[in-house]
């Protein structure tokens, strides 16, 4: 973890880079012998590819050269002349660093160190500050490069980066329906029960009066005449007596079970009382939830030094490429493992403490007298006797999770492409094992 943040460069993705290894919005380091590095691009805070209709990629590089500029053209220029009016005007410079803004027109090498033109009108968008073209048959080109003919590091790391406020949204959101449901319990309780009850029966009920209102419908129709209208009714009425059996045996099981629903209903009131008499519990999922937004911070600030990890070198032309570090680029799994490894730890940890408080005020002789600062008396217990089976549940529940998902991702992909025997009899090993490897999971969360 430290050698990857020491040896990467988030900043060369979240700001891009030019052609000569200088970071966009940055003052930068000279690279030895790269004679238009180490310059100051506080002001240049776009990226621009001199040739953007014609992008593409070689040897993991983009064909195009890239110069950080202060301002993407919104116009399109046709000229050499037009492109000096623009860099005079505007004070964004479209062409090589080395060729002064009074030599576009003069310099006999202007055509390879200007953008090839005509250049198309394009906006920076918010996706790392880079210049777009805005012309249909340029846009098209440029965002399939850009997006596929990167490696697939790179694309996920600019696909969470562009997400961000969507994934940030959705954490607020997920976090927000748990705090709400959590009030919704603490307070009415039996009756959220029962409205769960009722609104499961109402529902079947439901579906049951539309489908046989459905196959009445059809066998008082004196237009039935095709066969398919024959079996249509047929199957309607088969799911009318299907969902009506599901109902009557539903409704049998909750009026036989009525006791058991009063148990839930006072084991929920039993969990309320211990949380009145702790109320720092209701404060435990925030604590961790801090937690592992932190982690996360951590882990992804951690994976962008994995993505931009690599060593400056200087090509042709004094340009500078930045060589992957392999050994240290493909070390992503490992990351990956300690993402679902850590989170389980720390979810294992808050389940633990809530536990280990619950029973305290649960077991307490004492009613009227509750234990003091249970939540710390857990977290006590926590830390000195059970850190070694939080780490080992929490392992074995990542041992079984990674499988279960790369099962789940081979079983959906041969789904969409069952063209064979071959492929369906796979498909469905991959489901038996996921399911295996599912109830296992179920069951190491439950111990």
């Amino acid at each position: 973890m430290g050698y990857s943040v020491t040896a990467g460069a988030t900043g060369r993705l979240l700001f891009g880079y030019d052609s000569f290894g200088n970071v966009c919005g940055k003052k930068n380091s000279p690279v030895e012998g790269a004679p238009l590095s180490g310059q100051d691009m506080t002001l240049k805070k776009h990226v621009f590819f001199m040739n953007s209709c014609n992008l593409e990629v070689k040897d993991v590089r983009f064909s195009s050269r890239i110069l950080c500029v202060s301002s993407c053209p919104e116009e399109q220029l046709n000229t050499l002349e037009e492109v000096q009016l623009f860099a005079n005007t505007s004070g964004s410079f479209l062409c090589v660093y080395s060729l002064n803004s009074f030599n576009y027109t003069q310099n006999p090498n202007a055509d390879s160190l200007c953008p090839r033109l005509p250049v198309p009108p394009s906006k920076s968008f918010p996706l790392f500050n880079r210049c777009i073209p805005q012309t249909p048959e340029c846009y098209s080109l440029f965002a399939s490069v850009l997006i596929n003919d990167v490696d697939a590091l790179h694309r996920t790391l600019s696909g969470i980066m562009s997400g961000r406020d969507t994934i940030l949204g959705l954490c607020i959101l997920a976090f927000a329906l748990s705090l709400a449901m959590m009030i919704t319990f603490r307070f009415i309780t039996t009756l959220l029960v029962h409205i769960f009850i009722a609104l499961i029966v109402l529902g079947l009920l439901f579906v049951c009066g539309v489908l046989w209102w459905l196959y009445y419908d059809y066998t008082n129709d004196l237009s039935t005449e095709l066969d398919t209208e024959r079996e249509n009714m047929k199957c309607l009425l088969g799911f009318a007596v299907v969902s009506t059996v599901i109902t009557a045996v539903l409704l049998v099981l909750i009026f036989v079970l009525r006791k058991r629903i009063k148990l839930t209903v006072e084991l929920l009131r039993v969990t309320n009382k211990a949380i009145s008499n702790s109320p720092f519990l209701l404060f435990q999922p925030l604590w961790t939830f801090a937690i592992l937004i932190f982690f996360w911070v951590t882990w992804m600030a951690v994976l962008l030094s994995l993505g931009t990890a690599g060593a400056a070198q200087v090509i042709e032309g004094g340009q500078v490429e930045y060589k992957p570090l392999s050994g240290i680029r493909y070390m992503w799994w490992y990351h990956l493992i300690g993402l679902i490894w850590t989170s389980e730890f720390i979810l294992a940890c808050q389940q633990m403490t809530i536990a280990g408080a619950v029973v305290t005020c649960y077991f307490n002789r004492n009613k009227n007298d509750p234990p003091d600062r249970p939540i710390l008396s857990s977290l006590s217990i926590l830390f000195c006797y059970h850190q070694g089976t939080v780490v080992k549940g929490s392992f074995l529940i990542t041992v079984v999770r990674i499988p279960r998902a790369v099962l789940m991702y081979i079983y959906n992909t041969l789904k969409e492409k069952q063209h064979g025997a071959w492929s369906s009899c796979v498909s469905r090993c991959c489901y038996c094992c996921f399911r295996c490897l599912d109830k296992c999971l179920c069951h190491f969360n439950q111990k």
